[in-house]
């Protein structure tokens, strides 16, 4: 099926026989250019996509040329060995991104892969860790991912270890990762690694970090000492390591670099090498491995509120009258501050029995409102200052706890409670991200 073609381009392709994944040569009066017929997804008529043999695809008008097919493409059956297969020791659970992509050779198509032989398939050296199961537990975008997406997922990596599996690699999207990492982080205790990878790049592009970020992340999880989430990406512009980042700790930093995930206010736990296929831990103060426990609940009834300088006051009014929120983690600026018009208003909210919580909008640092008056006044209305934890990490664990206190104090207890590594007592300086020194 010539999928996406139409008019005069279908028209050529079907006179010669090709199909998509076919090699296929189309002359030109000053240039012949072969590759492998793709499918189109051109708004033109005339136009043949071919992805040639750098990697990349290219769309050429069939005008003024000559279509020929070169070679049929080739249908690979390609089976587990028997030793391959039986009890798992690693389970890759898929829930959308292009990480666990298969590329097609024969094709370069790009699409879900769904069975163990394909995964292996993908990358072969997996084979040499250990014995792997995977399955797809949904395919949405990251940014499709809801609370019940959180439980879902906590829930198959529980049923994971109860099959015995030592380790667990979680195959997200990168956008909304570290929410879903700290969703895990607070719902989970371990008796083994739960890996959280993606990929910054696609599997069809000569530059992709998927099969070094996958690989490295079956590896970790066989062999890890940790019995937490955590986050594996690739440190390093290149494809020398990847870096395991605290689930609870990570952000990403960057738009499509391939080392765009960095530990904040923290250190990476550990390094995965590439070359040497080893794990070294670069801490001690991991969580240790324990006994399974699955708590995943969540209270949704959330807001995250980010001040900036004209916020207007009549729209926190709204949001506390409403009586559809529980907490409100405000990302204030600097060490915890919106202006002193909001401080009535979240009194009243307080008062109600919201909870409100202060993270800060810089990137590194801690929440400290005993400096300024106006965090003093804040603190008077009932705003609790949230340490050095992530705004995104402070809602996360804000609906956790609400699922599981209904008391007020009893909230705010928990909020400040250092539960999986989220509240880091001291910091230094070196905790900033690498370009920030230039590196």
């Amino acid at each position: 099926m010539l999928e996406g073609y139409k008019g005069k381009a279908l028209e050529i392709l079907s006179s010669i026989g090709a199909d998509i994944g076919d090699r296929i040569v189309i002359i030109k009066p000053s240039i012949s250019i072969e590759g492998i017929l793709m499918p189109s997804y051109s708004l033109s008529n005339d136009i043949i996509v071919i992805k040639m043999d750098n990697g990349y695809n290219i769309g050429i008008s069939v005008k003024d040329s000559k279509v020929a097919l070169k070679e049929k493409k080739k249908v690979k059956t390609e089976k587990l060995n028997e030793g391959e297969i039986g009890k798992s020791e690693i389970k890759i659970i898929s829930t959308g991104g292009t990480i666990v992509s298969s590329i097609e050779y024969d094709t370069g198509a790009v699409r879900p892969a769904l069975t163990t032989e394909e995964i292996i398939r993908f990358m072969p050296e997996i084979k040499e860790i250990g014995k792997i199961d995977a399955e797809v537990l949904f395919s949405i975008l990251s940014e499709n991912m809801t609370p019940e997406h959180w439980i879902a997922i906590a829930n198959a990596i529980g049923k994971a270890f109860k099959d015995e599996n030592i380790g667990v690699v979680v195959a997200h999207g990168t956008d909304t990762m570290s929410y879903t990492a700290a969703a895990l982080a607070f719902s989970l205790k371990l008796p083994g690694p739960v890996v959280l990878v993606g990929s910054q790049r696609s599997s069809d592009r000569p530059s992709s970090d998927a099969a070094i970020n996958l690989y490295s992340s079956v590896l970790l999880a066989k062999v890890g000492k940790f019995g937490e989430v955590v986050v594996n990406m690739h440190g390093e512009s290149s494809d020398s390591y990847t870096l395991v980042h605290r689930g609870v700790k990570v952000r990403k930093m960057h738009t499509s670099r391939r080392d765009a995930f960095q530990s904040i206010n923290d250190r990476p736990l550990a390094k995965v090498i590439w070359k040497d296929k080893k794990v070294e831990m670069l801490r001690s103060d991991y969580i240790p491995k324990k006994e399974l426990n699955v708590d995943a609940k969540f209270d949704n009834r959330v807001f995250l509120l980010k001040y900036y300088p004209g916020l207007d006051d009549s729209f926190l009014d709204f949001l506390v009258n409403s009586k559809k929120v529980r907490g409100i983690i405000v990302e204030g600026t600097g060490l915890g501050h919106t202006s002193t018009q909001l401080v009535d208003i979240f009194r009243k909210a307080t008062r109600d029995g919201i909870f409100v919580g202060m993270a800060s909008q810089c990137i590194m640092g801690r929440v400290n409102m005993n400096v300024y008056t106006t965090g003093r006044l804040l603190q008077e209305a009932g705003i609790v200052p949230l340490e050095d934890m992530l705004p995104e990490v402070a809602l996360v664990k804000l609906m956790w706890v609400l699922a599981h206190e209904q008391d007020i104090e009893r909230i705010k207890t928990k909020m400040l409670e250092n539960m999986v590594g989220e509240i880091n007592p001291r910091h230094e300086i070196d905790f900033f991200p690498r370009w920030y020194h230039g590196d």
